[in-house]
C-alpha cells in the first residue's frame, strides 16, 4: 500500500468517524437505536471506496455538499460541490463565468484562473453524466453530459450539477457562484 493511498484511507476513516459522532451526538434518544447507514459503502463501490455520508447515484459526495448557483446559457440549475480539497479551492475563486468546449464528445471543458489544489485528494471515482470534474494535469474543469472513463486519479469529481444532459452536451457558457 502506498503513503497516498494509506494517506487517503486514514482521512476518509477519520472523516466517517468525525460524522457518526456528529450525527449521534445530534440525533435524540429514540433514534439512537438505529443502524447508521454511513458505515457501509454501495456493493457497486470497490472496497476501498470511501463511505460518504449520504448515499448518490452519481458517487460525487464526499461528506457535506455545498450548494452552489449554476447557470448554463442564461438557465439556472441546481448544482452542489462535496467537501473535497480541490472543491473548496474551486468555491474559493467563485463567482466564475467560464467558455466551454467540446472534449470528446462527453463532457465540455473550461479553464479556471488559476490551478486548483489537489492534495489529499478523494479515491478516485468514474465520472458520471452531470459531475463536474476538474483534470489536475491540464488544470480544466470538465462537465460531463455522457458518463466519463473509468476513475483516474488525475480526474478528481468535485460535485453534480442536475441537468438533463442535452442541456450539458450544448452548452457554451456556465457562471458557477455561491448560494446565498
Amino acid at each position: 500500500m502506498t503513503t497516498s493511498t494509506l494517506r487517503r484511507a486514514l482521512t476518509t476513516t477519520a472523516t466517517v468517524g468525525v460524522l457518526l459522532l456528529a450525527a449521534t451526538a445530534c440525533s435524540d434518544d429514540s433514534s439512537a437505536e438505529q443502524t447508521p447507514t454511513t458505515a457501509s459503502a454501495s456493493s457497486s463501490a470497490p472496497a476501498s471506496a470511501p463511505a460518504s455520508a449520504s448515499a448518490s447515484p452519481t458517487g460525487s459526495d464526499r461528506s457535506t455538499p455545498m450548494d452552489i448557483r449554476v447557470t448554463i446559457d442564461g438557465q439556472e440549475v441546481e448544482a452542489t460541490l462535496n467537501d473535497s480539497p480541490a472543491a473548496r479551492d474551486l468555491a474559493s475563486l467563485l463567482p466564475l463565468t467560464l467558455d466551454l468546449k467540446d472534449f470528446h464528445g462527453t463532457e465540455r471543458i473550461a479553464d479556471p484562473p488559476r490551478k486548483l489544489i489537489t492534495e489529499n485528494a478523494p479515491e478516485p471515482l468514474a465520472p458520471k453524466a452531470g459531475d463536474l470534474a476538474y483534470f489536475a494535469p491540464w488544470g480544466n474543469l470538465a462537465i460531463f453530459h455522457k458518463d466519463g472513463p473509468s476513475a483516474s486519479e488525475d480526474l478528481l469529481v468535485l460535485g453534480h450539477i442536475d441537468a438533463d444532459a442535452d442541456v450539458l452536451s450544448g452548452a457554451d457558457r456556465i457562471t458557477i457562484e455561491a448560494a446565498s
